[in-house]
Order: structure tokens, then C-alpha cells, then sequence
């Protein structure tokens, strides 16, 4: 690995946002490939996941990381979807999530939905405080291979059983 890609790996990881942008903005406006730098990022938000879960950095520092991954994306999924087969992303199946109703938090949701997209599948984000009427709806219009239900505070428990049960019940 070059110096540069360390470099972004670490300005991610240190939290450095402007200078981690910068670096990536720079790389891709020299023809980097955009799949191979979102790859970097990849990496240097796993750093950042192991520095959560050592104590080391707390929520401030994952919505950072996670602010700093959709700046960066901004310019990189425009480029991976112009690359791809005719200016379409590959479609691997089609993905429905949303933060259940009564939780406005949305960093991880973000996160995986960032994920999911540049690997090529559809995702319908619905959002944060979604109710289960909308998840209903939404199931039956996009009839995804996936749905999946996001939450932060004790309280989304409750709402992510009663969005289950919904789910079966409307078969």
C-alpha cells in the first residue's frame, strides 16, 4: 500500500475530517480508483469501530467518522456508478431500511446503507422515525430481498418487535 492510501487510512482513523476529505477529493480528481479508496475508508473505519469498542472513542467520534464517509462518498459513488456498465450500478437485490419509529438516530444506518450502495445494490432508505405502516407500504411497493430495521436507544427494541411482528402478520 502506498503512502498516500496509509495516509487517508490514519487521517480517517486520527479523526483529521478536513485533511482526510482533502486527500480523498485529491486522489480522485488524479483518476484514483473510487472503489479502491472507498476500500481505504473502509479500513480506516474499522480502526475507528476498534477504537470504539477499546473505550478509546465514543459516539461523538463514530459521527464524525461517519459524516466524514458521506462527504467523501458525495464524489466517489457519482464516479463508481459512471464506471459501471452504462452509468448503472450492478444490482445485486434490493435493500429497505430505516431507524424504527420513536428513534431519530441514524450514523450506523447511514453507514451500512453507504456500504450496501457502492456494492452494488439498490437501497431504499426510508429514513429515521420510520412508522410501521410506512416499512408495510414500502415492503409491498419494492419487494426487497432485505429490510432491515435500525435503532440506537433502548426504546427502538419495543419498536423493532412491533415492526416484526407487522412484518408476519401482513405476510
Amino acid at each position: 500500500m502506498s503512502e498516500q492510501h496509509q495516509k487517508l487510512i490514519e487521517l480517517i482513523a486520527d479523526m483529521n475530517e478536513e485533511e482526510a476529505i482533502k486527500l480523498a477529493n485529491d486522489m480522485l480528481d488524479n483518476g484514483y480508483d473510487p472503489m479502491k479508496l472507498l476500500e481505504h475508508c473502509r479500513a480506516g473505519m474499522d480502526v475507528v469501530g476498534k477504537r470504539f469498542e477499546s473505550g478509546e472513542y465514543f459516539l461523538p467520534e463514530l459521527m464524525l467518522a461517519g459524516e466524514m464517509l458521506s462527504e467523501i462518498s458525495k464524489k466517489a459513488k457519482p464516479l463508481i456508478v459512471e464506471s459501471q456498465s452504462g452509468g448503472e450500478a450492478a444490482n445485486k437485490g434490493v435493500v429497505l431500511i430505516g431507524t424504527v419509529h420513536g428513534d431519530l438516530h441514524d450514523i450506523g444506518k447511514n453507514i451500512v446503507t453507504f456500504m450496501l450502495d457502492i456494492n452494488g445494490y439498490k437501497v431504499i432508505d426510508l429514513g429515521i422515525d420510520v412508522p410501521i405502516d410506512t416499512f408495510l407500504d414500502s415492503i409491498k411497493e419494492h419487494k426487497p430481498s432485505v429490510v432491515g430495521l435500525s435503532g440506537f436507544l433502548t426504546l427502538a427494541f419495543d419498536s423493532m418487535k412491533e415492526t416484526i411482528d407487522a412484518i408476519h402478520a401482513a405476510g
